[in-house]
């Protein structure tokens, strides 16, 4: 009997190819599209979003080309509480964060995972570019980055677990994009000429503080900017607006570009500095996942990334106990951000990673 796979397909080129190449290999598949948000909990999405209806129809297009089942799954309740609410929450307590890392582990690689195994599928498949290898050495699965680094998504995938990455395909991990558009072109799928899905699915404009006070009803108190030593530089408009490193949108006059050095909630205020201000060389990082080892034993010298768009860095990275790493760099790095993830890298391998503190 064929080995069945679950294809989880957002209505872009990427899953689609990927559903191509699972089919094509011989697994029994399924398509499947997640229903994420409902119109009343988020803006309507727009052309460069996912889940829009454009792209449940896209993905059915090519879910019945390719001869497989489609069926879209409402997920809505589970992307509200672990996504939107706390993108909500962490811009509200002056942390920053990435809603793409929380949907690849709450939904597509637990919700999504889970429910494949409640029907029987033995793998998930996404179009996500990294590569999973099992590593006999260490007997560990591991993540490595794609060929083609432009598009390497590994950043994003550092929480999966060992069970998780034994039952899931990236069937485009060693390919370039250039080559699976002419794959989607060669088969005339509906959507060989899409573009790549931007931002957050959920946030309309942009504009993520308008979005928070949409989706929460309630507007944020103006507050103070104050310098590094206290001192009154101005007022801000409110702290779900700022984000370490930001320089547009400040409105104060001053000897020297500044930047946001710190979001304070407690005291509603938004720390500035200068540029210089802003490089430190050492971060705390919890709620960690390892993947090519199960434990730091001793002092580790890797590459440490501390956003998706950051080229990584050489560090030292010590686990301190079971849930907390300490990652000291080799040179400072500017503008570590609270509730960013910081990802660890042997080379192209994911070491794990975790949430910066």
């Amino acid at each position: 009997m064929n080995k069945k796979a679950l294809i989880a397909m957002s209505g872009g080129v990427d899953s689609s190819v990927a559903a191509l190449l699972t089919k094509e290999q011989g697994f029994e598949c399924m398509g499947v599209t997640m229903k994420l948000f409902n119109n009343d909990d988020a803006c309507v999405p727009r052309e460069h979003s996912c889940c829009s209806l454009e792209d449940v129809e896209d993905a059915r297009s090519v879910a019945y080309s390719l001869g497989m089942p489609y069926y879209v799954f409402n997920f809505t309740d589970r992307f509200r509480e672990d996504v939107i609410d706390k993108f909500v929450y962490s811009y509200e307590n002056g942390l920053t964060p990435n809603p793409c890392i929380d949907c690849n582990r709450y939904l597509k690689f637990e919700k999504l995972f889970n429910r494949a195994k409640e029907i029987g599928y033995d793998y998930v498949v996404t179009g996500h570019y990294a590569k999973i290898e099992y590593d006999a050495n260490v007997g560990r699965f591991i993540i490595k980055k794609s060929s083609d680094l432009s598009k390497d998504q590994s950043y994003v995938l550092y929480s999966m677990m060992q069970e998780q990455l034994a039952h899931t395909m990236f069937p485009l991990g060693g390919m370039h994009k250039t080559e699976v558009r002419a794959i989607a072109e060669k088969h005339r799928f509906i959507n060989t000429d899409k573009h790549d899905s931007q931002d957050i699915c959920f946030v309309q404009n942009g504009s993520y503080a308008d979005f928070i006070e949409q989706y929460t009803g309630k507007s944020y108190p103006e507050g103070d900017f104050i310098s590094k030593s206290g001192a009154v530089l101005g007022r801000h408009k409110g702290i779900i607006r700022y984000t370490v490193g930001q320089r547009k949108g400040l409105g104060i006059s001053y000897s020297e570009p500044l930047y946001v050095a710190a979001v304070n909630p407690q005291s509603n205020t938004v720390t500035l500095a200068t540029d210089s201000e802003l490089y430190s060389d050492q971060l705390t990082a919890k709620n960690i996942n390892l993947i090519s080892v199960s434990k730091i034993e001793k002092p580790m010298h890797i590459c440490a990334k501390i956003r998706y768009r950051h080229k990584e860095d050489p560090a030292t990275v010590i686990q301190t106990d079971e849930d907390t790493l300490v990652v000291k760099f080799d040179r400072p790095q500017r503008a570590i951000t609270k509730g960013q993830a910081v990802v660890l890298y042997d080379g192209d391998t994911v070491v794990g990673g975790g949430i910066i503190q």
